[in-house]
C-alpha cells in the first residue's frame, strides 16, 4: 500500500530540520512523483541530494531546508523519479561485442531471409579485403523465431553462401550455434566425434553432425574465433555502458565473466568512465571445480580487480560464481534439465499426435555431490553462487543442493541466486522462500512468442505449459523476486521487459497470432515488478543498504521517466523513456528534457 504526502519520517526529518539547519544540498528536486521503493512504497514530492547520497525524501516545503544559493533545483513537473534500475542478470560485453559484429538482430527470418543477410556481411568483408581464412561470426540469431514453425536449419543452409570461409551463427539464446561444413571441418567435428560433457553435438539419422552444437559442444570452435583486441574490448565495454545509461541501469550483475572483460571495464573504471556499479561473476565449472581449479581462479580474479565495499563513485567487484545446471527447455535445443520427459510428436506433422517422450534433457551438469561440496567452498570463500537452471530438473536439483548447504556453517550467510527458472514444478515454488533462494527472472520471456509457443508449447504437455514463466506463481509462494534482463539474449529494453512482467503480453506489432497473454497465470503488480529490478536485484549483488530505494542515507542512484510507470496504461509501460540518470549523485545520462 502506497502513501501520498508527508509519511512520519518526513514530519520527524522537518522538525530536525527546524532544530538545526540542513547543510544545503548539491541538488534538489521537487514537485515530482517520487516513487521510493522503501519498505511502504511510499510516494514522495522532492529529493535532495549532497555528496552523492540522498539526504531528503518527502514533500517539498520540507525539501526548503536543503536549497541553498548554489543548489541545483530541478522542476520535475509531475514526472516520475525513482531507483536506478538494478540489472541482476546480463552480458554486457557480450552485448557490446554483438554491437560491433554481423547481426541478425533477433529478427524471425526464413531461410532464404537467414541466407541473404548473412551473405550481406560476407560481401561487406570482401569488399574491406578481410581474409577469407577469417571465421564469419553471426551474432543475435532468434534460432526459435525460423519461418515456418519447426523449419531444420543445418550447415547445408550455410553451405550454399558463396564463400570458403568458415561460419558460425550464435543463437540469440546463446546456447547453440550453427556452423557450416568449413566451419565443422576445422573444428574436427565428425560421427565419430563425442559430445563433450555438459554439451550436445546434433546429429541426423545417420549420425552426422547436422552443424548445431548445444551448450558446452560450442567450446569446439572457441578457440578459433577472432580474439578481440584490447582496444575492441575497451569498445565493447564502452558501448555497453552508453546502453546501460540510456535504459536507467544504475547497477548491473556480469553473470559470466572474464579477464579481458574484467580489464576492459577496470580501464574504464580508471578513467572515471564506469557509470554503473559493477559486479563480476566467475564461471565454476564441474571439472575445474572438482580439480579445485576454478576456486583458485576466482581468488585470483578478485584479487586483482574487486575494489572493495560499495562507495559513492562506481566501482568494481568480485564476488559472484558462475554455474550452469542445464542449457534451455525450447525446442530445437531441449536441454534443459526436466521431471518428465518432454513431449514429442508420434504422430505425423499433418496429423500430430503429441505424448510424453524417453528424454527428460541431460542430466544435471553438476553431480549433486560435486554441487554441494561447490557450493560449500563458495560459501567459505564468500563467493554467491549465481546458479543457470532451466528446466524443473535443474531447479530441484539446485535448490536441494542449497538446503544442504543451510544446514552447514558456511551456508548460514549466503545469497544463493537461481537464474531463469523457466519451468518450477509447484512443489517447489515455497521452497524460494524457505531456502531463501532468489530467483533472477527475465520477465520479457513471458509472453506468446516464437520461442514459448511452436517451441515449446507441444514438448512441455498441457499441465507444465499451464505455468511456465512462473513468475507471480513464485511470487504468490512468498519468493523476492528479482529481475535479470540477460542481454544480448534479448535486445536491452528494459522497459518493454518490465511491461510483459505487468502484461504477460507481446508487442502489438509481434503480430495476431502472438495477441493475448502468455497461460493462465497473471502479470505481477507494478510495485512488484519495480521492486525486483531495484531493491531486489540491489540484494542479490549486497547492495540492498546503499541502493535500490530512495532513502536518505542510501547513494544517489536513480532515475527520471518521461511518464509515471505506475499510473499509465499497462501497455503503455513499454514506451517510457529515461530522461535522466544519475550515479552516486552525478549525472551520467541526460535527454535534455529536465
Amino acid at each position: 500500500m502506497r502513501r501520498t504526502g508527508y509519511a512520519l519520517s518526513t514530519l520527524l526529518l522537518s522538525a530536525a530540520a527546524h532544530a538545526a539547519p540542513a547543510a544545503p544540498a548539491d541538488t534538489v528536486y521537487r514537485n515530482g512523483y517520487v516513487y521510493t521503493v522503501d519498505a511502504q512504497d511510499s510516494v514522495q514530492q522532492a529529493l535532495a541530494v549532497r555528496g552523492g547520497r540522498i539526504v531528503y525524501v518527502g514533500g517539498n516545503a520540507g525539501a526548503d531546508e536543503y536549497t541553498g544559493a548554489q543548489t541545483r533545483v530541478i522542476d520535475l513537473q509531475g514526472r516520475m523519479l525513482m531507483p536506478g534500475l538494478v540489472d541482476g542478470h546480463m552480458h554486457p560485453q557480450s552485448g557490446g561485442t554483438r554491437l560491433l559484429n554481423c547481426s541478425l538482430d533477433y529478427q524471425p527470418l526464413t531461410v532464404p531471409q537467414f541466407q541473404a543477410r548473412i551473405q550481406a556481411c560476407l560481401d561487406q568483408d570482401q569488399a574491406k579485403n578481410v581474409s577469407p581464412k577469417r571465421w564469419l561470426r553471426v551474432v543475435n540469431w532468434f534460432q526459435q523465431g525460423m519461418l515456418p514453425d519447426g523449419v531444420d536449419v543445418t550447415s547445408a543452409v550455410l553451405d550454399s553462401l558463396k564463400t570458403s570461409r568458415p561460419v558460425v551463427v550464435r543463437s540469440s539464446f546463446g546456447h547453440s550455434a550453427l556452423l557450416n561444413s568449413r566451419a565443422l571441418k576445422l573444428a574436427g567435428v565428425t560421427r565419430r566425434t563425442p559430445d563433450p560433457e555438459g554439451g550436445k553435438i546434433a546429429r541426423d539419422a545417420a549420425g552426422n553432425a547436422t552443424g548445431i552444437l548445444e551448450d558446452a559442444a560450442q567450446d569446439m570452435v572457441s578457440k578459433f574465433m577472432p580474439v578481440l583486441t584490447p582496444k575492441e574490448n575497451l569498445a565493447a565495454s564502452t558501448k555497453a555502458l552508453e546502453a546501460m545509461r540510456q535504459q536507467g541501469i544504475t547497477s548491473f550483475l556480469d553473470a559470466y565473466t572474464d579477464p579481458e572483460t574484467l580489464t576492459a571495464f577496470s580501464q574504464l573504471q580508471k578513467q572515471g568512465k564506469l557509470t554503473a556499479r559493477a559486479h563480476f561473476a566467475v564461471l565454476v565449472d564441474p571439472k575445474d571445480a572438482i580439480s579445485g581449479k576454478a576456486f583458485k581462479e576466482i581468488r585470483q580474479l578478485a584479487r586483482q580487480f574487486d575494489q572493495g565495499a560499495t562507495r559513492v563513485e562506481p566501482s568494481m567487484q568480485v564476488r559472484h560464481a558462475k554455474l550452469f545446471m542445464d542449457g534451455v527447455i525450447a525446442a530445437p535445443a531441449l536441454t534443459g534439465t526436466m521431471l518428465a520427459p518432454y513431449y514429442t510428436n508420434q504422430g505425423t506433422p499433418q496429423q500430430p499426435h503429441w505424448a510424453p517422450g524417453t528424454s527428460k534433457g541431460p542430466a544435471s551438469y553438476f553431480a549433486p555431490a560435486v554441487l554441494k561440496s561447490t557450493l560449500s567452498r563458495l560459501a567459505k570463500a564468500r563467493i554467491d553462487p549465481h546458479i543457470h537452471v532451466d528446466g524443473d530438473g535443474a531447479v530441484r536439483d539446485a535448490l536441494d543442493a542449497v538446503q544442504a548447504l543451510r544446514a552447514t556453517p558456511e551456508g548460514k550467510d549466503v545469497r544463493p541466486a537461481l537464474a531463469h527458472d523457466e519451468i518450477v514444478d509447484p512443489a517447489d515454488f515455497p521452497r524460494f522462500k524457505q531456502l531463501d533462494a532468489t530467483p533472477v527472472l527475465s520477465f520479457q520471456w513471458a509472453k506468446p512468442a516464437p520461442d514459448t509457443v511452436g517451441a515449446l508449447k507441444e514438448y512441455m504437455g498441457k499441465e507444465r505449459y499451464a505455468i511456465v514463466e512462473p513468475q507471480s506463481l513464485l511470487l504468490d509462494a512468498g519468493a523476492r523476486i528479482a529481475y535479470g534482463s540477460d542481454w544480448p539474449v534479448d535486445p536491452l529494453d528494459m522497459w518493454f521487459a518490465l511491461k510483459v512482467g505487468v502484461t504477460r503480453t507481446a508487442s502489438p506489432a509481434a503480430g495476431p497470432e502472438y495477441a493475448g497473454r502468455l497461460g493462465d497465470a497473471p502479470g505481477m503488480p507494478r510495485a512488484a515488478v519495480l521492486r525486483a529490478a531495484t531493491l531486489n536485484a540491489a540484494y542479490t549483488l549486497r547492495q540492498e543498504k546503499e541502493t535500490g530505494s530512495l532513502e536518505a542515507g542510501k547513494l544517489a542512484d536513480l532515475i527520471v521517466l518521461d511518464r509515471n510507470f505506475m499510473e499509465v496504461p499497462a501497455e503503455d509501460i513499454a514506451n517510457t523513456r529515461v530522461l535522466q540518470t544519475v550515479v552516486g549523485g552525478k549525472v551520467v545520462y541526460d535527454a535534455g528534457a529536465l
